[in-house]
């Protein structure tokens, strides 16, 4: 498991991706820059995804909005393929969250597709609840 120093990349990694220095930082412009055109959300409450970047930046800005203090703790990655594992308050809650965001990049590194894992059952459950309250308002 991880050493418990920094919060970092694999060695030999030059920087983070930017995927996570926008999610860290909130950076919604940033985050959406880095999404390819026909992305593809599959979330840990829905069994159908969210497609295409627009949609996929709604519902992320929805997630920045649910998630308080995201860490990301590690970050592997292999080709194409990006694992990042964080920990988060569910706003307004002290359910504590930890969870990864599985990223497959495009051939010019944008995410082609965002998976999203989370534990525990109780602070998924708190999640779900106020993203679906978001996702609803923002649909009216």
């Amino acid at each position: 498991m991880p050493s418990g120093g920094r919060a970092g990349t694999v060695a030999g990694m030059a920087e983070p991706h930017p995927f996570r220095r926008a999610a860290e930082s909130k950076d919604l412009e940033l985050l959406t820059e880095t999404l390819h055109e026909d992305v593809v959300l599959h979330s840990p409450i829905l069994f159908r995804g969210f497609e295409g970047r627009d949609t996929v930046a709604t519902v992320l800005t929805h997630v920045a909005a649910t998630l308080e203090g995201l860490t990301y703790t590690d970050e592997l990655a292999d080709g194409k393929i990006i694992c990042l594992r964080f920990k988060a308050t569910v706003a307004g809650t002290s359910k504590e969250l930890e969870g990864i965001d599985f990223l497959e990049l495009d051939e010019n590194g944008r995410v082609a597709e965002l998976t999203v894992f989370m534990r525990p059952f109780s602070a998924l459950t708190a999640f779900n609840e106020q993203m679906s309250a978001r996702l609803g308002a923002s649909e009216g």
